[in-house]
């Protein structure tokens, strides 16, 4: 009989947030599923690892899927760390990260912890994947992803994926899908904004917010994609170099 894929589920948002307990019960049905996950929210951690603080990693039971759970007082980047050095017997088949409640389209890739879990999975060597829903509803219903999130996993661990890529996937907030598109990123970033406050102690403090831009008319975007009503599938690279810039750095004068 062949053997069930081991799969390591992860998220940003907690180990108790309903995407992931969606996520978990879906990879459940693909193969032998171990969570390690943060023990609260931890959404906007990017690639945040834990140095100056202790650690702590306690297994759990949530529900009664077969899986094997633990939560952590860490970051998404260190759950999936823990998970391959400690928790792990073997290095798992795949890595699946999410469902996040709110979007990991276009920048948002970057401040993602839900996305930074799966980049970490990829450093390991880990094919991985990141799902998010465009609601961030903690209520937000999650039941029409199922079969679109098992047969991308399904087709990740039949293919593989190149070294130094993982897959970004976006589902918009609909109840039905026109389909999956494969894009690019879109360029857009957000227009900071700082709500200035005082305490009742007189101390000045800030509240963050902003507004999305899209400054990208591309027709093959994530974006666009998802305001056609279209699943998106962006693949990432975590190799951050600048390649078509080397050429013309190497003419500058930085060694006179």
């Amino acid at each position: 009989m062949k053997k069930r894929p081991l799969i390591l589920v992860t998220n940003d948002d907690g180990i108790t947030a309903p995407g992931i307990r969606t996520l978990i019960d879906v990879m459940n049905q693909i193969g032998d599923v171990v969570v390690l996950a943060p023990d609260g929210p931890q959404s906007g951690m990017g690639h945040a690892v834990t140095i100056n603080e202790t650690l702590y990693c306690n297994k759990i039971k949530i529900d009664d899927g077969p899986q094997i759970e633990y939560k952590s007082s860490g970051t998404p980047a260190d759950c999936v760390k823990l998970a391959v050095s400690e928790i792990m017997k073997r290095k798992p088949d795949l890595c699946v990260s999410g469902i996040n409640h709110g979007s990991n389209s276009s920048i948002n890739v970057i401040y993602s912890g839900t996305m930074s879990a799966a980049v970490e999975a990829g450093v390991e060597g880990i094919p991985a994947i990141g799902f998010s829903l465009l609601d961030y509803s903690w209520n937000a219903n999650f039941e029409p992803l199922r079969e679109f999130i098992k047969k991308i996993a399904l087709n990740v661990l039949k293919n593989g994926l190149p070294d130094g890529v993982v897959l970004n996937v976006n589902f918009p907030n609909s109840g039905t899908f026109k389909g999956v598109k494969i894009c690019r990123q879109a360029r857009a970033n957000w227009v900071e904004e700082f709500d200035k406050r005082v305490n009742p102690q007189g101390r000045e403090y800030y509240w963050l917010t902003g507004k999305f831009t899209n400054m990208d008319a591309g027709e093959d975007t994530d974006e666009r994609a998802l305001e056609q009503n279209y699943i998106s599938v962006v693949p990432v690279q975590f190799d951050l170099t600048a390649h078509h810039f080397i050429q013309k750095l190497n003419t500058w004068n930085l060694n006179e």
